[in-house]
């Protein structure tokens, strides 16, 4: 399918300095997935440490989404920071899972779960060490 049969459409918020919320409309995959990564890469060149990716408008993602959001992630770590997956989608939660991606990703229902994680100063942990709770 090409971009002009699928596209997404993404808006980016500052909910504060160090935060961006980029809520994504449309199928996450090949033909759109660069479009994430554009945003992605500019927020974070703009100092943002947070973010937020609302996918509750994203029917489908391949792995071309998930790499991104992993890529993500991997960078903010070191900052550090946190990549926050909100209220996805069956179909796009069920790829998180079964590719394990939700265990290294926080997945949250809301923005202002997130923003909470953001302001007690809780990272999403990795697979490897056991969450505050666990």
């Amino acid at each position: 399918m090409s971009v002009a049969q699928n596209p997404l459409s993404i808006t980016v918020d500052l909910p504060r300095e160090d935060a961006v919320l980029l809520t994504i409309e449309g199928e996450l995959d090949i033909d759109t997935a660069t479009e994430l990564q554009h945003h992605l890469a500019n927020q974070l060149s703009h100092g943002r440490r947070h973010f937020l990716l609302d996918v509750s408008a994203v029917p489908f993602m391949d792995s071309s989404g998930m790499n991104i959001i992993l890529r993500t992630y991997q960078e903010v770590r070191e900052i550090p920071g946190g990549v926050y997956v909100i209220a996805p989608t069956p179909a796009v939660r069920r790829i998180l899972d079964l590719t394990g991606v939700s265990l290294t990703v926080a997945t949250v229902d809301s923005v202002d779960e997130a923003l909470a994680s953001v302001d007690s100063g809780r990272l999403p942990s990795p697979p490897d060490e056991p969450s505050a709770g666990a």
